[in-house]
C-alpha cells in the first residue's frame, strides 16, 4: 500500500500562521505536522511509499522531507501540484507517482489516532471514507448512509443538518479513482472536489464504505491547532527531563522538558506539562505556566509570563511581558510590555476574524496570532481573538482592537500604511 499526504494550498483559515510557513510545516512540539502523518503511517507497518502533495512553498516542504527522510521506513516523494486547483486536482497529481493499486489518502491538516488508520488500512473494501460524529455540521461535508453503512451522498456545509457524521478527510481508494478524478467539473469555488468524485463513485455504483472514526481534530482553524499542540504536549511531556541548564533560584515544578543549549535564569518559575526547545533562554524572573511550547533560539525574559501558548522559533519576549493562551510565530519582537490578552472584559466568548468573517472560536480563553518577524513597540495592548499579520509593525502604546494584515505599520494614531516591499520578503499576492 501507498499514501497520500494532500498538503498543498495556502491555508487561509490559519492565518497569520501560514504567512511565512507551509500547512505540513507548523510545529507540533518537536515535530511538524507532516512529521505527524509520517509517524502514524510508520505505526501501521502496511505502507511502502509516501506521496507528499505540495504547491505552496513548496521547497521548504522538500527541504524538510531532505531533513526527516531518512528516519522512515518508506521512499518519501513531494510532488508539486502546480497552481492550486482543489484537492481533486492534488489528488489526482499524486496518484500520477502511485505504482500501487490501493492508497491512503490524508488531509494534512486532519489529524487521527495510528489505531484509526491501521483499521482503515486492514479493511478489504477497495473504497472507504473515514467520518466523524460532531454536534454541528454546517461547517463540514455530512455524509448520508445507506441501512448497511454504505456511502449514498456527501452534502458540503449543509445549512440544514443531514448527518452528524462529517467527512474527516482520510481515504483509502483504489487509484481507479483516477477516472472520476479527471471527469471533475469546477466547484462554485472555481476548484476541482475530491469529494465530488467520491460522490460519482458512490452514485456510480461502486460501494463506498464509511468507517467512524475514534479521534479526529480538524486543525483548520489557529485555536484548534492551538488546543491540538497543548493536546499533544500533555502526551509526548510526562516527565521531567532536564537537558539544558538550570540556575539556583529557578524552580520546575511537573513534566518539563529543557533542551540542549538552553538556560533557565534565577527566579523562574515553570510548571509543567511544559516544552522548551534548544537553545531557549528564560528568565530571570519568567514565568511559564502549563500547556506552553517554546521552541528554539527564543528569548523569554524579565518578568514575561507565558500561559497556553506556542512561541515559534527566534522570537523574542525580553521584558515585563504577558503571553496567554496565544501563537508567536518565528522571529516575532514584542516590546517590552506588549500584552497579548486572552479574556473579554465581560468574560463572553471570544470571536476571529477567518477570511473575512468574525466566527465563533468556542473558547472563552484566547489571546492573539503575531505572524512571522513581527516587531511591537513598548506597551502594545492586543485584545483577545486579534490576528497581526507577517513582518508588519506596531507602534509604541497602540491598543490594537481589530486584525492588522501583513506587511503593513500601524501608527501611533491607529493610522494604517504598507511597509516597503523591501522589509517585507515574502510574495504578498499569495496572502492578500
Amino acid at each position: 500500500m501507498e499514501a497520500v499526504i494532500l498538503a498543498a494550498g495556502f491555508g487561509r483559515g490559519l492565518e497569520p500562521i501560514t504567512h511565512t510557513r507551509p500547512k505540513p510545516l507548523l510545529p507540533v512540539v518537536d515535530r511538524t505536522l507532516l512529521e505527524y502523518h509520517l509517524d502514524n503511517l510508520e505505526r501501521i507497518g502496511a505502507v511502502e511509499r509516501v506521496v507528499v502533495v505540495a504547491n505552496y512553498m513548496v521547497e521548504k516542504v522538500r527541504e524538510r522531507v531532505g531533513e526527516v527522510g531518512e528516519r522512515y521506513p518508506f521512499e518519501l516523494e513531494v510532488v508539486d501540484q502546480g497552481r492550486p486547483l482543489g484537492t481533486g486536482h492534488a489528488l489526482l497529481k499524486g496518484l500520477e507517482a502511485v505504482k500501487s493499486e490501493s492508497v491512503l489518502v490524508v488531509y494534512v491538516d486532519s489529524v487521527y489516532s495510528p489505531e484509526d488508520l491501521r483499521r482503515i488500512s486492514e479493511s478489504p473494501s477497495p473504497y472507504l471514507v473515514a467520518a466523524f460524529r460532531v454536534d454541528d455540521p454546517r461547517d463540514y461535508g455530512a455524509l448520508v448512509c445507506g441501512p448497511s453503512g454504505e456511502l449514498r451522498d456527501l452534502v458540503e456545509k449543509p445549512s440544514q443538518p443531514v448527518s452528524n457524521l462529517v467527512n474527516a478527510g482520510i481515504y483509502k481508494l483504489s487509484t481507479g479513482i483516477a477516472a472520476h478524478l479527471e471527469k471533475l467539473e469546477p466547484s462554485p469555488r472555481g476548484e476541482y472536489e475530491l469529494t465530488d468524485a467520491i460522490r460519482m463513485l458512490a452514485r456510480s455504483g461502486s460501494r463506498v464504505g464509511v468507517f467512524e472514526l475514534e479521534y479526529w481534530r480538524d486543525l483548520g482553524r489557529p485555536w484548534r491547532y492551538l488546543d491540538f499542540c497543548v493536546e499533544v504536549l500533555r502526551k509526548r511531556v510526562r516527565t521531567e527531563r532536564i537537558i539544558g541548564r538550570v540556575e539556583e533560584g529557578a524552580r520546575i515544578r511537573g513534566p518539563v522538558y529543557v533542551g540542549e543549549g538552553s538556560e533557565v535564569l534565577s527566579g523562574t518559575y515553570i510548571e509543567g506539562p511544559a516544552y522548551i526547545g534548544d537553545g531557549v533562554v528564560l528568565g530571570p524572573n519568567a514565568y511559564v505556566r502549563p500547556g506552553t511550547v517554546i521552541l528554539s533560539g527564543s528569548r523569554v525574559g524579565f518578568s514575561v509570563e507565558v500561559k497556553a501558548s506556542v512561541v515559534m522559533e527566534g522570537v523574542h519576549a525580553s521584558h515585563l511581558s504577558y503571553i496567554g493562551d496565544s501563537v508567536v510565530c518565528e522571529h516575532a519582537n514584542l516590546g517590552a510590555g506588549t500584552v497579548l490578552a486572552n479574556l473579554r472584559l465581560d468574560g463572553g466568548e471570544i470571536r476571529m476574524r477567518v477570511k473575512g468573517v468574525k466566527v465563533s472560536t468556542g473558547r472563552r480563553k484566547l489571546g492573539a496570532l503575531v505572524g512571522g518577524h513581527v516587531k511591537t513597540g513598548v506597551n502594545v495592548s492586543v485584545n483577545p481573538g486579534v490576528k497581526i499579520g507577517a513582518y508588519s509593525r506596531i507602534f509604541p502604546g497602540v491598543v490594537l482592537y481589530d486584525d492588522v494584515p501583513p506587511c503593513r505599520v500601524v501608527g501611533a494614531d491607529g493610522s494604517l500604511t504598507s511597509l516597503p516591499e523591501a522589509d517585507c520578503p515574502v510574495d504578498r499576492g499569495v496572502w492578500l
